[in-house]
């Protein structure tokens, strides 16, 4: 997959952290439609998950697993890689996508925060890229972490989950070093596409979209378009952010 454009996925292995709801899933069915096999990972979302498996082998027998586990568990991280080889044979995309996102004010952040905080959006990306190496680099692949905005312009009230984020930046820039020539390694930082789950007021929404350059929020589907293109049409693109906000990252507030 690094040497050429590949407009397609025909013949490829996604697997897709957190790829039962959301994002995840918006990414499982845009490379889905691009023609790959793709191993979709949840942790609590067992009904969600098997409703897209199904969704998806409807369309092509066969192409789609959900597979369970917890990602703070390093054990669960190679199972993980070795249950997609073993559904499928081969890995050519590993998707960093799961993460927990929730506030820890100042005063308030517990060792078991930092914990899960870290761990799901830090400490697992590492773990889980270090056990699919060998697969990846067998097949040339793609390592691509989901960050956020917030990696780069903090959150208020966020300050363990903006620093596990700004910590996976780097970590894709060191990986996307260690691991050339054989497996790129890219990111993605979301702006605002979807609310959060939990009640939020409205005029909290309407400030968020008025920092943006184009006024509205966007889709987990322009995430998904994003990750196609660095599947598909970026062999000489490694160790960069792609920032896709509707403008949020060039506002000066």
């Amino acid at each position: 997959m690094s040497a050429t454009a590949n407009s397609t996925l025909d013949g490829r292995t996604v697997l897709i952290t957190g790829g039962a709801r959301r994002v995840g899933a918006a990414i499982a069915r845009r490379a889905h439609a691009s023609g790959a096999s793709v191993a979709i990972h949840y942790r609590r979302s067992a009904r969600d998950a098997q409703a897209l498996v199904g969704e998806l082998n409807a369309v092509r027998a066969g192409s789609a697993v959900a597979l369970d586990g917890d990602l703070l568990e390093i054990g669960a991280l190679e199972a993980l890689i070795a249950r997609t080889l073993g559904a499928y044979g081969r890995l050519d995309v590993l998707v960093n996508n799961a993460s927990t996102f929730y506030p820890t004010p100042v005063g308030t952040i517990t060792p078991a925060q930092w914990d899960d905080l870290l761990g799901s959006n830090l400490r697992a990306p590492l773990f889980l890229s270090q056990a699919a190496v060998p697969a990846l680099t067998a097949t040339q692949g793609l390592i691509l972490n989901l960050i956020d905005i917030h990696a780069y312009r903090p959150l208020k009230r966020h300050p363990v989950y903006c620093a596990a984020k700004a910590g996976l930046v780097m970590l894709t820039q060191s990986l996307a070093r260690e691991l050339g020539p054989a497996v790129r390694v890219n990111g993605i930082a979301p702006g605002p596409v979807l609310w959060p789950d939990g009640p939020m007021d409205e005029e909290h929404k309407a400030t968020i979209i008025s920092r943006t350059a184009l006024k509205r929020i966007g889709t987990p589907d322009d995430i998904a378009r994003a990750a196609l293109f660095f599947m598909t049409d970026a062999p000489f693109i490694t160790g960069q952010i792609l920032a896709v906000d509707g403008g949020r990252s060039t506002s000066g507030h």
